[in-house]
């Protein structure tokens, strides 16, 4: 019988035969699109360690290898930015709260419907939650903006530096200061535990703030 092979750079995260399938047709694609930036070991590096950091969250396996190769492919355009390796020119902001479960959540898409491809919103936690908060998805959906798709992730040191502008949104002492960088402190209630009559507020107080950006 074969052994489970284990990820690189973190020999006790054990993954399946599927599970390495499917990150190895990642990294091949990740490769494709960083080959000429980073090499095959930097990429790898990040991708398996974004899996690692997944599996001990996710409820639904089969989406690990996705939501890791989609982490990847943020902190290393965000390398790429921080070394000067590429800059599409787009202003990037970060928002940033403690479970990246609702409100840096609504808050960041509110700015990518506004945006559009003039801009990048990125989002992260200090202490990521599970999954985004069912009722802020449902809230959202009401604004004909669809966040089913996104998921709770930690900020790292290349998207705090790669961001030009850091709102910060209830994660305290726990949020990152990196010289050089705009912040701005956004004070909403937490929608953790609410339902969606509860949420909805809270979205609005969100939305209505870019009406006075």
């Amino acid at each position: 019988m074969t052994d489970n092979p284990t990820t690189p750079g973190h020999p006790q995260h054990v993954v399946s035969i599927d599970q390495g399938l499917a990150l190895k047709a990642a990294a091949e694609r990740l490769e494709s699109e960083f080959g000429d930036t980073f090499d095959a070991e930097t990429i790898d590096r990040f991708l398996y360690a974004a899996h690692a950091h997944f599996a001990h969250h996710a409820s639904v396996p089969n989406f690990l290898p996705l939501l890791a190769e989609r982490f990847a492919q943020q902190q290393l355009r965000a390398l790429a930015r921080v070394e000067g390796k590429h800059h599409d020119g787009k202003p990037t902001v970060l928002f940033l709260c403690t479970h990246n479960a609702g409100r840096s959540q609504m808050a960041a898409a509110f700015f990518a419907e506004l945006a559009g491809e003039d801009a990048v919103a990125w989002s992260g936690g200090s202490d990521p939650s599970d999954q985004v908060n069912p009722a802020v998805v449902q809230a959202m959906s009401e604004r004909g903006i669809d966040i089913s798709h996104e998921y709770p992730k930690p900020f790292t040191d290349e998207i705090v530096q790669a961001a030009d502008v850091v709102i910060t949104m209830g994660c305290g002492d726990t949020c990152p200061v990196i010289p050089g960088r705009r912040y701005e402190e956004w004070t909403f209630d937490d929608p953790a535990g609410r339902d969606v009559d509860a949420v909805r507020p809270i979205r609005d107080a969100i939305e209505s703030e870019y009406a006075v950006c």
